[in-house]
């Protein structure tokens, strides 16, 4: 029943269960699990600012390559439906505006 592996607490070099998500635990040792020699600047990730901004923009150019441009078409489709939904939510917020406006007028009672 029990599938969980029982670590000794006393002793260091023992086996370290190692969860991978799931719900079985698996053990590694620490010799496998890391290495006695240092890691190098590249091997821990730290890059100075314009390794950083290097790359940012290698990863920009890659995800532009990926998109699926609209032709001239559906451009201007897509323009002309924009267009008109501003101006008919721009009909609606100016309406409002007058109608609240002239009620304030009359509720308080502006100079007419």
């Amino acid at each position: 029943m029990d599938d969980v592996v029982d670590d000794d607490a006393d002793d260091e070099d023992a086996d370290e269960p190692v969860s991978r998500g799931g719900t079985a635990t698996q053990t590694r040792t620490k010799a496998d699990s890391a290495d006695s020699r240092p890691k190098t600047r590249t091997e821990t990730g730290r890059v100075g600012i314009f390794g950083r901004v290097a790359r940012f923009v290698r990863e920009v150019v890659a995800e532009l390559r990926k998109v699926i441009w609209p032709t001239r078409k559906e451009l201007l489709t897509y323009t002309a439906v924009v267009v008109v939904f501003l101006v008919v939510v721009l009909t609606i917020v100016a309406g409002l505006d007058l109608a609240f406006a002239r009620g304030v007028l009359w509720v308080f009672g502006g100079s007419s």
